[in-house]
């Protein structure tokens, strides 16, 4: 089925729902959270696990008069009701063992009571239970399309927890926390449809006692089975009323019920569960969450995802249709037609841009989805603005466009351009964009008018050297101003320059200090994305926390837009930026040895992680610079500082351009025994740096791996034995 498909399902059932959903998440949240406040009261019976009924009757009745009846709740709180030697009523919690009361019993408070009531039934008896059996059903149906929607931007079901592209805030979460509560909500889904199903009698099924004849042999007692029975698969104990054998206990299994002879403890009859009921309890546990406190924190956190999913699909289906397209013209009677391709609406924002232009001018200008692509009678120019999604594949607009182009031919001559969108942090950059230019200058009726531009990362500076080339040869003057294509980024925190090193003709090489806000959550090895020009060119930096402050490395570059802004930074500055947080490369907490291996700037990080290894982790720092300059004999001090606290076991300095010039590369072929004994011990090496010189490590690694017989680099990496953020 089409992407399209699985996204107007996955919205029109989101839409139907979304109210009855939030008032399902907001009450399961506070009744899982009841649920866990449960298990917190000190009712339950030590090693309770353990404790079979042989154990445990005598005890209770010779401490108790008479006996009514023992139950066995969710929680394994065991509850006994009997009249004691001073014929008192009794209707407490016990201790199994002693027969000790530890509480009484009571009822929920009006407030759950009320929460549960609203939770499951909406205040409408039957009525509500029907309706809420559908919207769990609804939510199963939610998760499936989300589901799908998952594996068609993933492209299948390998890359399902593969690196997701980050275009926005809702849309990044919305799959980052999709993929994570997929299974619990799915669960909450089917356990609550089930229970609706089962409680309008939809399973039909019952089974009759069989009684089973007693046998009472020599060891008929020794095979009791009170001996054989723990307290914990019981739900109920009805004792008998008198010591005659004719009177039997009647004990509530969780798959069946028994009758059993009071003085021999065989079994005379047993009635199994129908499977039914059975599954309605194990979906009513599993619902709630009310036997294990660890599940049902889940199943709180899966609420709160379920909230987030509802704000979050909204602001992407909003986003979407605030750059939904807007004609003054027809297709058939415009002479410019653009055609966007556009999976989350950012290509879309560029091209109706160029529209509005356009018409502003007095053109004819028509803007569509690639998907409506036909014959244009009064076409002159055709410009294509197309996004990739997934690893090269079309956006959701665009995905039949191919067969459209094959379709429809044009009857006279047409001008084409094309403009890709897409990030070079992908190898598939543009790939969509790329075909769609090739196919088009195979048409017998293209004439192609500028060659492909492509766009990194919405880079506004980019499209506009393909403004200046189109209006350059069509006459037609559109704006080069970048703030009428920028999307400037929200959000962002405000950091404080502290402290920035000099450059000097011999050190180009600077650190900046920055003071974030106190809420402001980031450790050595998360990333700081700075907006040197207040628009969508976005730089991304490694961060070193020193003493609670951002620390950075920075290289500066004679037309480097993100090193020129840093450079020209003076304490008490503030500057607008984000943090990202980088999971994949914070310092491992529970390896016993750790090799650090850099050159120039991505020396950053790794500072930050040897000032917060307190737990004195063994750790090994490999660092490559060019020459000693003071930078680098501040390292050097530092490093020796850590060498006395612990924190750092050694330091190893490679230095390129001095007279004993040596590379990173060569302090690992020298060190070889020490790496591949790291490796085979469950160590970690984390490489941070320039991309070349990853590449070159990677391979001296690669063949130490095959010459001493060791996992290969890739099965490393998946292990998380070797960890790299290069540039």
């Amino acid at each position: 089925m089409t992407l399209s498909f699985w996204r107007y399902t996955h919205l029109a059932l989101a839409l139907f729902s979304s109210l009855f959903l939030l008032l399902a998440s907001v009450t399961g949240i506070i009744l899982a959270v009841d649920a866990v406040q449960e298990k917190t009261v000190p009712y339950k019976t030590e090693n309770f696990n353990a404790l079979t009924l042989g154990e445990t009757l005598p005890v209770l009745k010779k401490k108790y008069a008479e006996i009514t009846e023992l139950s066995v709740d969710y929680n394994q709180f065991v509850t006994l009701q009997a009249i004691d030697e001073d014929g008192n009523d009794i209707k407490s919690f016990i201790d199994a063992r002693t027969g000790k009361v530890l509480g009484t019993p009571a009822k929920k408070s009006e407030f759950i009571q009320w929460i549960t009531s609203l939770h499951r039934s909406l205040f409408l008896h039957e009525t509500g239970r029907f309706f809420v059996g559908v919207i769990s059903f609804l939510l199963f149906l939610i998760s499936i399309s989300g589901f799908m929607l998952v594996l068609s931007r993933q492209r299948g079901i390998r890359n399902f927890f593969s690196k997701v592209i980050k275009e926005y805030f809702a849309q990044y979460y919305h799959v980052i926390f999709g993929r994570l509560a997929l299974i619990p909500i799915l669960i909450i889904a089917l356990t609550g449809t089930y229970l609706s199903l089962e409680r309008f009698n939809f399973f039909i099924g019952d089974e009759k006692a069989k009684p089973i004849k007693t046998e009472l042999s020599a060891d008929a007692k020794k095979n009791s089975i009170f001996k054989t029975t723990l307290l914990s698969d019981v739900k109920k104990i009805e004792f008998p009323f008198t010591d005659d054998p004719e009177e039997y206990y009647i004990i509530e299994l969780k798959d069946r019920e028994i009758e059993v002879n009071q003085v021999t403890g065989a079994v005379v009859s047993e009635k199994l569960s129908p499977m039914t009921i059975q599954l309605a309890a194990l979906s009513l546990d599993i619902h709630t969450g009310r036997i294990n406190a660890v599940w049902a924190v889940i199943l709180a956190i899966a609420c709160l995802n379920i909230l987030f999913f509802i704000y979050s699909g909204f602001a992407i289906t909003l986003k979407r249709r605030a750059s939904r397209i807007k004609n003054k013209f027809k297709a058939s009677e415009s002479s410019i037609i653009l055609l966007a391709g556009s999976e989350n609406g950012s290509t879309l924002r560029f091209a109706n841009a160029i529209l509005k232009q356009l018409i502003d001018q007095g053109h004819k200008a028509h803007i569509s989805d690639l998907n409506n692509f036909n014959a244009f009678p009064k076409a002159e120019h055709i410009v294509v603005f197309s996004s990739t999604h997934g690893l090269g594949d079309a956006p959701s607009n665009g995905t039949k466009f191919i067969s459209l182009l094959k379709k429809h031919n044009q009857q006279q001559k047409i001008n084409f351009s094309v403009v890709g969108f897409g990030s070079k942090s992908y190898p598939d950059f543009c790939g969509f964009a790329i075909e769609i230019d090739k196919l088009l200058e195979q048409q017998n009726w293209s004439e192609r008018f500028l060659k492909l531009q492509t766009v990194n990362d919405k880079s506004a500076a980019e499209f506009l050297e393909w403004i200046k080339l189109w209006s350059a040869k069509t006459g037609i003057s559109l704006s080069t101003t970048p703030s009428v294509y920028n999307h400037v980024p929200k959000g962002l925190q405000k950091l404080m320059v502290l402290d920035k090193t000099l450059v000097s003709e011999s050190e180009q090489t600077f650190m900046v200090t920055l003071r974030a806000n106190m809420r402001a959550k980031f450790t050595s090895g998360d990333l700081l994305a700075i907006y040197p020009a207040n628009d969508t060119r976005e730089r991304l930096y490694s961060i070193g926390n020193h003493s609670g402050n951002i620390q950075l490395v920075v290289k500066l570059h004679s037309q480097g837009l993100g090193s020129s802004f840093l450079n020209n930074l003076t304490p008490g500055k503030i500057i607008n930026a984000r943090i990202i947080n980088n999971q994949a490369f914070h310092f491992p907490k529970k390896s016993s040895k750790v090799a650090l291996i850099s050159n120039g700037t991505g020396i950053a990080p790794f500072l930050g992680m040897i000032e917060q290894n307190k737990k004195k982790i063994e750790t090994h720092l490999y660092s490559g610079f060019r020459m000693e300059t003071e930078m680098v004999l501040g390292y050097k001090k530092f490093a020796s500082e850590m060498i006395q606290k612990n924190q750092l076991k050694d330091f190893h300095l490679a230095l390129s351009r001095e007279n004993n010039h040596f590379y990173v590369m060569d302090l690992i072929k020298r060190d070889a025994d020490f790496f591949v004994d790291l490796l085979k011990n469950g160590g970690v090496i984390m490489i941070c740096g320039s991309l070349a010189m990853q590449k070159d490590v990677e391979a001296i690694l690669d063949i130490l791996c095959l010459e001493r017989n060791i996992k290969n680099l890739s099965e490393l990496k998946n292990n998380g034995q070797i960890l790299t953020d290069c540039y």
